[in-house]
């Protein structure tokens, strides 16, 4: 799986864990040189609190398009250092 962005490899992996739609990728997959911090935070009912990056391409941001859970409830244990995108982020 890839997980592209303004022409750019955000991250890829063969070890996905799909939940609700989403892959989410593990951290070590994730181009670190690509993302900015977030302050952004949501709740999920189910998964817990969610934090997210921004992504920096090419001079272009997008903004909280990417998430992870640092702490995910037990039912979501599958996603712990894992990450998902959103926001135009291509996954195939």
């Amino acid at each position: 799986m890839k997980a592209i962005w303004n022409n750019t490899v955000i991250a890829e992996s063969d070890d996905t864990v799909l939940v609700e739609g989403n892959h989410y990728f593990p951290e070590s997959a994730l181009k670190r040189e690509l993302v900015t911090a977030s302050s952004h935070k949501t709740i999920c009912p189910w998964k817990g609190e969610a934090s997210y990056y921004s992504l920096l391409v090419n001079g272009e941001v997008n903004q909280d398009a990417v998430w992870y859970y640092p702490d995910p409830k037990p039912e979501a244990a599958s996603i712990k250092h894992r990450v998902a995108f959103w926001k135009g982020v291509k996954v195939s």
